[in-house]
């Protein structure tokens, strides 16, 4: 009987082939199942069962995809939007560039994210991105934003112009990066249906945004001082009124009390909206190994389940 199982066993992984192995993902089920080596007739590990409806695991140093799920479906992204708009601020300007918080910060929507932050502030750089990445400022978003435009395509562009030509640099760097299933039309990732991109691309931006020092920096603070905060004024608005001075991370994987603790945990961004559900982006490195996961319209609790599974899978690959 042992012989017939094992030419079953065969005969099957011969179909398969036959199929097409690069399919294969394709054709098995979102729980996922392991698969019997007929060489050895051991079980290789199952992946992870993810409760999101779309996720994907990349090894952040080689870029190389060890989980999918739906990866490459277009989806809502919600704030994880910002690692991108962090990306091109990042590269256009340096991180104690002092910046003055315009009019822009007028644009909030009722419910938004934000930072707390008001006309005539003046920010460095480096905080402005503590003030998106961490407590998710939908109006440190737009000042990084409006600045960067004004830099790239013309101090006198008013403030919703320098918005849309800031979503066009998120767009031709999201092309460059070989995020080809993403479109961008704000920097913070507030609902809008032309606004998409999919766990695939999302990591992509990630392993890139985490080449930057400063970035990789800023997102695995559990919590960001910011600077001037201590009497310099650098943070104190024309009114008078004082910035935050402290950012607390949204990120449970990287707060030790946060309930949710991953050892080795560095980032990156969470996200919310209605439509979007819960989604985050998160990075761990252990030893020599960094991983970058994408979860996409998980539920409040199971966006932390899922990320860490992806994760605790991730480091057993590599050990």
């Amino acid at each position: 009987m042992k012989w017939i199982r094992r030419m079953l066993l065969i005969g099957i992984t011969a179909v398969i082939l036959a199929i097409g192995w690069p399919h294969l993902d394709r054709l098995k089920p979102a729980a996922a199942f392991a698969w019997r080596s007929v060489s050895s007739g051991e079980f290789l590990k199952p992946g992870p069962v993810i409760q999101g409806e779309a996720a994907a695991l990349v090894n952040g140093e080689t870029g190389e995809l060890l989980f999918s799920k739906r990866a490459s479906e277009r989806m809502y992204p919600a704030s994880t939007t910002k690692v991108m708009t962090a990306l091109i601020a990042l590269e256009r300007l340096k991180p104690e560039d002092r910046i003055t918080v315009g009019d822009e910060v007028s644009l909030r929507t009722p419910g938004e994210s934000s930072a707390g932050l008001t006309a005539g502030q003046k920010l460095t750089l480096r905080d402005l991105i503590a003030a998106m990445m961490l407590p998710s400022g939908n109006d440190a978003a737009r000042t990084v934003a409006v600045h960067v435009a004004r830099k790239s395509c013309g101090a006198k562009l008013k403030t919703r112009e320098a918005m849309n030509c800031f979503a066009k640099l998120m767009n031709e760097r999201a092309k460059q990066l070989g995020a080809d299933d993403s479109h961008f039309v704000n920097p913070h990732g507030l609902h809008d249906p032309d606004h998409y991109s999919t766990a695939r691309d999302l990591a992509i931006i990630a392993v890139k945004a985490m080449e930057q020092p400063e970035f990789r920096r800023i997102v695995a603070e559990p919590e960001h001082r910011v600077a001037g905060s201590a009497g310099t004024g650098s943070t104190v608005s024309s009114s008078g009124s004082p910035a935050p001075q402290r950012y607390t991370n949204r990120n449970l994987l990287v707060q030790p009390s946060g309930g949710y603790y991953f050892q080795g945990a560095n980032g990156v961004k969470t996200g919310f909206t209605d439509e979007a559900g819960y989604c985050l982006v998160a990075s761990a490195q252990r030893g020599g190994t960094q991983l970058i996961s994408v979860v996409l319209r998980s539920t409040q609790s199971e966006v932390w389940t899922d990320s860490t599974a992806l994760l605790t899978y991730g480091f057993g690959k590599s050990s």
